[in-house]
């Protein structure tokens, strides 16, 4: 009988940071810095791969190319991508520590995967300091996984597969379908889908909402549903096998991949 032995999350958007919103503040005041104004939008669309290669996405937008060109007298280049990085990671770190809550019922649904029997990992786009950052706050708040993973770890960020294929080693998995990635990032989805393990969207905690807590309670019925069916509709697009509104609906989505390996199914 085939059957789960790990799950692994995401941070920002999934497990902290309702909404995802340290990576986009921090974004903007980098570009801000540097005389240029950048779009939410145009952060988010390739929201959870590690931030250097996130950097050199948004410089190789068309828009900012031009923004770039008319600032700075050229066209960027592979040197300014470094050197805003450089300049990004002092300022993600001075976000991080007001964007470090944990979600609603991540605690609880932990408690519950450990009673399961599963092990529980994490993986991030972050850099490994600011994800001791995370880590430090996490635990004070009862939230510690068994292993936790960044980009600088496996020499490499999502999509792909290395920082994932890493923990099924450490934690010698019977095979990478053994374990279920959840993110809220089209990124997260490639990143389990590469490895070979189920991918679950989280839609409303996470980057495809991009609101606060507050701001996504006081929109009306109608509105947050649209908008969290179009979230639903682009993670499962991405690839992944579920989409679930939150983490705290995890659990029955985990007894129906257990079913399906059981059946014989692979991801």
């Amino acid at each position: 009988m085939r059957r789960l032995e790990a799950v692994i999350f995401d941070w920002a958007g999934t497990t902290v940071d309702f909404g995802s919103l340290a990576p986009v503040r921090a974004v903007t005041e980098l570009f801000a810095r540097e005389g240029i104004r950048v779009t939410d939008a145009d952060i988010r669309r390739d929201m959870g791969i590690f931030k250097r290669d996130h950097i050199r996405k948004i410089l190789g937008l068309a828009e900012m190319e031009s923004a770039w060109l008319v600032e700075k007298g050229s066209l960027p280049t592979e040197a300014d991508v470094e050197e805003l990085f450089e300049k990004f990671i002092p300022i993600q770190m001075e976000v991080l520590e007001a964007h470090s809550q944990l979600i609603f019922g991540v605690g609880r649904i932990c408690e519950n995967l450990t009673g399961r029997d599963l092990k529980i990992a994490s993986t991030t786009g972050y850099t490994r300091p600011m994800l001791q950052v995370l880590l430090d706050s996490a635990m004070s708040q009862g939230y510690k996984p068994e292993l936790s993973l960044c980009p600088d770890d496996v020499g490499g960020g999502r999509p792909l597969p290395w920082m994932c294929l890493r923990i099924a080693l450490e934690f010698q998995l019977s095979s990478t379908a053994a374990a279920v990635k959840i993110g809220d990032t089209p990124s997260d989805i490639g990143e389990a889908r590469n490895a070979g393990m189920w991918a679950i969207g989280v839609v409303a905690t996470g980057n495809e909402i991009g609101m606060s807590t507050e701001e996504f309670a006081a929109l009306d019925e109608d509105e947050r549903e649209r908008r969290l069916k179009i979230g639903r509709e682009n993670l499962l697009a991405a690839g992944a096998h579920y989409a679930i509104d939150h983490v705290v609906d995890l659990e029955p989505i985990l007894d129906k991949i257990a079913e399906r390996l059981d059946a014989g199914e692979w991801p």
